[in-house]
């Protein structure tokens, strides 16, 4: 299945706890992509529906809150009716069956039902929704991640943007890196407009605001970056993210994403499995390089689609194990770049907040940032023909 189909079977659940959460999001991995819908509000459910074109939403019911919970239901498919609901509680408990079916449910699922009953009932319901059509119109999503944390991993997505960028399509880079914003002090820039902030105006997101309240530097590259004050990745609701994404994809034809030193967390999960393209981040260091791999076995395990994926070598010595083959092997991905160390040339961009373009043109590394920066700019120009002039029409639209 390639990223695309995965991206247009997108169904939506609110559960008890991240557990069942879980469960629901491996019995559903072949078929596509679990998002938490939060807490249950109707809006916020609504507006996720709207932006993730799903067409199935399982609701989790109990006792303590079956008459808010059979409500929801029956405002969802008020607003909704071409929705299919699927209820979640305990095969046990008939009265909750009854409420669920009342209410307007298509079909209840006992927790902890296996794997091959939840998929085969959904396959069974997808046969009977309208087709999904997903909008073809969103912005390219690439997302740059290592669990190691240090400058690096923002130096190299903002160089990438910056290419992305100079191709001509609108690019935003959105550094959520750690160090918390790094990418701004390696252009010498500063930032009144963060992450959090752009959460909080979610309803907001509009090109007006991206213009006035987005710094950018030179180039012309928008950046959004954390704020030392912004809340952990981890504590931001998966349903807020989603949003934001889908805000942003419509205003902008590119977004680079630096997520290196990220714990892993339901969010950072979010933008994993929903980019079109993730360059995991990693060198030769093996105390690194089993980190990543117990990252990547565990999302492996949980069914994860990773078929996106390709290994980007970083400050690589030819001369030492293990080399690149190796690397390949070890991940299970295809290399799509080795970058060569150069730990003068790095040190003098980072000091000195220039770019290795204006430092070093002619250097291996710059060239090397440049080949792969105009492959992801040439990859997202064809996964959306025709789009010249989008972003101005879509401006002069506002």
């Amino acid at each position: 299945m390639s990223q695309s189909q995965n991206l247009s079977q997108t169904f939506l659940a609110i559960t008890r706890n991240s557990t069942d959460l879980e469960w629901l999001q491996g019995a559903l991995a072949p078929l596509g992509q679990v998002v938490s819908a939060g807490t249950g509000s109707l809006d916020e459910l609504l507006a996720l529906v709207d932006v993730t074109f799903a067409s199935l939403v399982f609701i989790g019911l109990d006792r303590e809150h079956v008459v808010a919970q059979s409500a929801l239901i029956e405002g969802v498919l008020e607003a909704k009716p071409m929705l299919a609901i699927v209820a979640l509680g305990d095969g046990m408990d008939n009265q909750l069956v009854l409420n669920a079916m009342r209410a307007g449910a298509r079909d209840f699922v006992a927790y902890g039902s296996r794997s091959s009953e939840v998929a085969g009932l959904v396959r069974r319901l997808g046969k009977r929704l309208p087709p999904v059509t997903p909008n073809t119109q969103l912005g390219s999503l690439t997302v740059l991640y290592g669990v190691q944390i240090n400058a690096d991993g923002a130096l190299l997505a903002t160089h990438l943007a910056q290419v992305v960028q100079k191709s001509g399509q609108q690019t935003l880079l959105l550094d959520l890196g750690l160090p918390r914003g790094d990418s701004l002090a390696l252009l010498g820039l500063e930032s009144s407009f963060h992450f959090g902030d752009a959460l909080r105006h979610l309803r907001r997101l509009d090109a007006t605001l991206i213009d006035s309240a987005f710094t950018h530097c030179a180039a012309g590259l928008r950046i959004l970056a954390y704020a030392s004050h912004d809340m952990p990745l981890e504590h931001t609701s998966t349903a807020e993210l989603y949003m934001l994404l889908s805000a942003l994809r419509q205003h902008f034809q590119h977004i680079v994403v630096n997520l290196t030193g990220q714990p892993d967390s339901e969010a950072l999960r979010t933008f994993v499995t929903h980019c079109d393209k993730l360059l995991w981040y990693t060198d030769q260091n093996v105390l690194d390089c089993r980190r990543n791999l117990a990252v990547l076995n565990q999302w492996r395990e949980k069914g994860m689609k990773l078929d996106h994926a390709r290994l980007l070598v970083d400050r690589y010595l030819r001369n030492v194990a293990p080399d690149s083959d190796t690397l390949s092997k070890s991940f299970g991905m295809e290399i799509i770049a080795t970058l060569v160390y150069s730990p003068e040339v790095r040190l003098n961009a980072k000091n000195q907040g220039m770019t290795l373009f204006e430092l070093a043109p002619r250097e291996a590394l710059t060239q090397s940032l440049g080949a792969l920066g105009c492959r992801l700019a040439k990859r997202s120009e064809d996964l959306a023909k025709p789009k010249s002039g989008w972003f101005n029409r879509l401006r002069g639209a506002q």
